[in-house]
């Protein structure tokens, strides 16, 4: 019962404070405070302070306010017009036709951005009324759009593997290799369905597209080339060992004002919009990661992360039946929580259990980021459910149906990577490592 105490005071006071509206960040802070001042003799405040700072000056950390600003910025350029223009002709004659350019449009994004949020707005603001103009079926516009935007997490560079990988002290370069082929294994699930979709419905009867020569394709494919060459170059210089995650984050933010400056975007206007909107967001999860590692500590002191560890391991569970147990426990809980929120708030816990099942620890980064996907369409907290609202109108009932089959996907992803595990760990096992973390 002693061993319970801890528990209940945490998740006591945790789901309290964030009852009240209290910010995750604080919220975590104070927990561990009073984890501190009940539970260990240690002076609180002076474990705090010295934890706070650790987590602050960490150089993989780095590249969080760098990735973020590159995708503020290209957010503010003409990226998802030139996007609808160089795709809509190659995605019209697929089975779905121009539903693909959701799902496609999304993946390229994903590639400069980093952010959910980020992705389903840049694609969303073009996507949205050229589908509507053209009658297809709006749950399967919506739905392909709220599914399609999570790859945002986990094709490089992510904002939740750097999370992960400065919780857990990890390459953040591995972690982005690993993202990669299960990022477009996803995306081509995705795809899947919309092409089954538009073979079995009876409501799928959208307006014809104009047929193309390849010529005019291929011309309508100049509208690619910027974003191609900023992905070749973000996620090439750290795939060819030329630089870090954080130095390739910088070669990123220089590419994307480019591009801006090219078409004319970038003003001092925007570039200021830019700057405080990655500022915002990169102080946020900052204040996250802080409250965090100080959650972890206080939990260290209290014994709390080991007495689980084996309590779990006198479970006697399989691999299987762990990955399945915290599959159903962080779809829960996201539920309730953003997906940074989840991994930092649950990492210094779980991290024993999967070291003691002999379970990789950069797979079991890319399992984690599936799951967190999840939590962007499940309600009541999905941030992407959120978004589409205010740029639909349509209740949110409507959009949490029309997110479930992409919900049901991503299930499916889990099972994927658990049986073929080589597709998370393969490229990070064959890549050519040069910088440290």
């Amino acid at each position: 019962m002693a061993e319970m105490a801890p528990i209940i005071v945490f998740l006591f006071v945790l789901f309290l404070l964030l009852g009240t509206g209290v910010w995750v960040g604080l919220a975590l802070l104070g927990v561990a405070w009073l984890g501190m001042e009940l539970f260990t003799l240690r002076p609180a405040g002076d474990a705090m302070m010295t934890i706070i700072w650790r987590s602050a000056s960490s150089w993989s950390l780095t590249a969080l306010p760098l990735f973020i600003w590159m995708g503020e910025i290209l957010f503010r350029t003409r990226l998802s017009e030139d996007m609808f223009r160089g795709l809509s002709p190659w995605m019209a004659r697929l089975p779905g036709g121009l539903l693909h350019t959701n799902v496609v449009g999304c993946t390229v994004f994903a590639a400069v951005s980093g952010s959910s949020a980020a992705t389903l707005t840049t694609v969303g603001k073009m996507s949205i009324p050229e589908l509507r103009k053209r009658d297809y079926p709006e749950q399967m516009v919506i739905g392909t759009l709220a599914g399609a935007a999570t790859l945002g997490l986990m094709i490089p560079p992510s904002l939740t593997l750097i999370v992960y990988g400065v919780t857990i002290n990890e390459s953040i370069t591995k972690l982005f290799m690993a993202g990669i082929v299960p990022g477009l294994i996803l995306a081509l699930m995705f795809m899947t369905y919309v092409g089954l979709y538009s073979k079995f419905s009876k409501r799928y009867a959208p307006a014809e597209e104009p047929r193309m020569t390849f010529g005019e394709k291929l011309a309508n494919s100049r509208f690619l080339i910027p974003v191609l060459l900023l992905i070749a170059a973000v996620i090439g210089s750290m795939y060819l060992g030329y630089a870090t995650a954080t130095e390739a984050a910088a070669i990123g933010v220089i590419g994307a004002m480019l591009l801006a400056i090219a078409q004319g975007s970038l003003n001092r206007a925007t570039f200021i919009e830019s700057l405080m909107g990655a500022m915002r967001t990169s102080a946020m999860i900052a204040l996250i990661l802080s409250g965090a590692a100080f959650l972890s500590l206080s939990m260290g002191f209290t014994g709390l992360p080991r007495a689980l560890a084996e309590w779990i391991g006198s479970l006697e569970l399989s691999r299987f039946e762990l990955l399945m147990a915290l599959l159903v426990f962080y779809i829960i809980i996201g539920c309730f929580l953003d997906g940074i929120s989840s991994v930092v708030l649950t990492i210094a816990v779980v991290e024993p259990m999967i070291r003691q099942a002999g379970i990789d620890i950069i797979w079991f980064g890319i399992f984690i980021v599936v799951v967190v996907e999840m939590a962007q369409i499940t309600p009541p907290i999905g941030f992407n459910l959120f978004v589409l609202q205010g740029m639909t109108g349509h209740e949110m009932s409507f959009i949490s149906r029309a997110a479930f089959p992409m919900f049901l996907i991503m299930v499916l992803m889990v099972f994927v990577l658990i049986f073929f595990p080589d597709l998370a760990t393969w490229l990070p096992d064959n890549i050519r490592q040069t910088a440290a973390r």
